[in-house]
């Protein structure tokens, strides 16, 4: 018995600290907390311009349905080469200088949209903002692969909690001047946008850039004198078809995005009887779950090989979640609000193993000497996703009905299953390689 009790105060003693407590002391010290506070502060400002976009474009500007739809689906497109491009970048300069250009870029974009009225103008500057928006959160990747080391599953999952409660509160705080409503209520939310990435780029100012200018992970001490110009020698994702694969197969395993946003509320406005004024509970129920379970989740998908399982994972509740929007159409009122409640709790842990997965394996699958550029393609998958996810989900699952989420379900859980062969393969390809960094990437 004696034993015993010691047994169950050693295993309490091993528990990972709460949310809080890692907040304070995160992998990587205190360049990793000031980043964290940036990031926060910036999706703040992001959840901000994010509420109040639309109606922005549709009452101020006074942009008609369509051409908000092709504002918003250009920028969309612009953002993929936000990705690869800071990639590629890292590899020749300091992660920090180039998030601190990326974060003045979105403030300069961003106050444009104070003067600039016409479509035509409206169309480069939006573009711009979003591709500094997906450059800054690859830059964000990179730097927090750099410090975090081994720990960057933690590290991405105190991200996530901390960005979630900054993009509520920049949502909330949305609501007020969309409350007011006037003209100039509109400009204070976009100038408090702008403020966000002024702190942001001031904070990160304030981190120091680790050792060895391009690299994504601070040089060995034996090997630091030949890494110096990893960027030279290494190789190219674009080249690496198995990496490509990766990306690819990547691209659906962020659907949970758009069937949050999109999916559900529509399904429920369109093809249900659950009321209306439940569609700010997915948004709720996502982000409260998020910030409570994220570290929890990210502690047991330690290691790539974890990481693989988490996403046929994935998969198997993304088949679930769909399952449930199609009987959500069968029943009552109450009916479709449990069904539709239920599937967000489900999208949501698809989230969570997601966005802690699919990092994990985009750094473990890259070759160590380049793992900059592969991390700006890895990036690629959600931001073609968030482009063709709403017209994937608007113009073929919904249009079949409740057989279009059946098989939306089937064929994710199929291909996670895919993916997680792809990447087991090729993390042992990974670990037979020679030492040489010029050696062929394993298809």
């Amino acid at each position: 018995m004696r034993r015993g009790g010691e047994i169950r105060k050693a295993r309490r003693g091993e528990r990972e600290p709460g949310l809080v407590a890692q907040l304070r002391r995160p992998p990587g010290g205190r360049d990793a907390r000031i980043m964290l506070l940036a990031q926060a502060l910036d999706r703040a400002g992001t959840g901000v311009w994010a509420a109040a976009c639309v109606l922005y474009f549709t009452f101020v500007i006074g942009l008609d349905a369509g051409q908000v739809g092709i504002l918003l689906g250009a920028s969309g497109v612009a953002g993929i080469a936000g990705s690869p491009l800071a990639g590629h970048l890292a590899d020749r300069f300091p992660v920090r200088s180039l998030l601190i250009g990326a974060h003045l870029l979105r403030l300069v974009a961003l106050c444009l949209l104070l003067v600039v009225t016409d479509f035509a103008l409206l169309l480069p500057v939006v573009a711009v903002t979003h591709l500094g928006d997906r450059a800054a959160k690859t830059l964000e990747m990179l730097f927090a692969t750099r410090v975090a080391g081994d720990r960057r599953a933690t590290y991405q999952a105190l991200s996530r909690s901390s960005a979630n409660a900054g993009y509520a509160l920049g949502a909330g705080l949305a609501a007020i001047g969309l409350a007011v409503g006037t003209r100039s209520a509109y400009h204070v939310l976009i100038l408090a946008d702008a403020l966000s990435f002024l702190v942001a780029a001031a904070l990160v100012w304030r981190t120091r850039e680790p050792r060895g200018c391009g690299l994504v992970t601070a040089p060995a001490p034996a090997a630091a004198a030949p890494q110096t110009a990893p960027a030279a020698g290494g190789r190219s994702p674009w080249r690496d078809r198995g990496y490509l694969r990766f990306v690819l197969l990547d691209i659906p395993m962020s659907l949970d995005d758009s069937i949050l946003a999109i999916g559900i509320p529509l399904w429920l406005v369109s093809h249900t009887t659950a009321p209306h004024e439940l569609v700010p509970a997915f948004l709720v129920v996502n982000t409260v779950l998020v910030v409570v379970l994220q570290l929890r989740v990210s502690a047991k998908v330690q290691g790539p090989r974890r990481a693989a399982g988490a996403v046929a994972l994935y998969g198997l509740t993304t088949l679930l979640c769909c399952v449930l929007l199609a009987a959500a159409t069968g029943g009552g009122a109450w009916a479709a609000s449990a069904a539709l409640l239920a599937a967000a709790v489900l999208v949501t842990a698809a989230e969570l193993m997601r966005s802690v997965s699919s990092w994990e394996l985009a750094v473990s699958l890259a070759p160590r000497e380049a793992r900059a550029s592969y991390l700006g393609v890895a990036g690629m998958a959600q931001s073609v996703q968030k482009s063709a996810g709403p017209l994937l989900l608007t113009g073929a699952v919904m249009a079949a009905g409740p057989a279009g989420w059946i098989a939306l379900g089937a064929a994710v859980a199929g291909l996670s299953l895919v993916q997680r062969r792809a990447s087991l393969r090729r993390l042992d390809a990974l670990a037979a390689e020679p030492a040489p960094a010029g050696a062929a990437a394993p298809a």
